[in-house]
């Protein structure tokens, strides 16, 4: 996963800091926010996007695009397969 202006990358924090993150960056002019995570922290991002969209944000921005897909990480012979998620928040024209 590359990272980009406008990306958030969900970890161990809490929800609400994605979500103020991400709220952050549409006030400050951006038009599209990608939410990205992996493993364990998919669900918090799923979350940080949906309280984006219709609590903090509502009827200001969609989710257009997911992509889910998976990585290989770890060490050659203890490799292991990691799924990853992207989140596509867009500002409504």
């Amino acid at each position: 996963m590359s990272i980009q202006e406008g990306t958030i990358l969900v970890g161990a924090k809490p929800v609400m800091n994605y979500v103020l993150a991400t709220v952050i960056q549409f006030h400050q002019g951006a038009q599209r926010v990608i939410i990205k995570a992996r493993g364990r922290a998919i669900s918090k991002a799923v979350d940080a996007a949906e309280i984006v969209r219709s609590r903090f944000l509502q009827g200001q921005v969609d989710i257009t695009n997911v992509k889910i897909g998976s990585e290989t990480v770890g060490e050659p012979g203890k490799e292991r397969t990691v799924s990853t998620i992207e989140i596509v928040l867009e500002k409504k024209a």
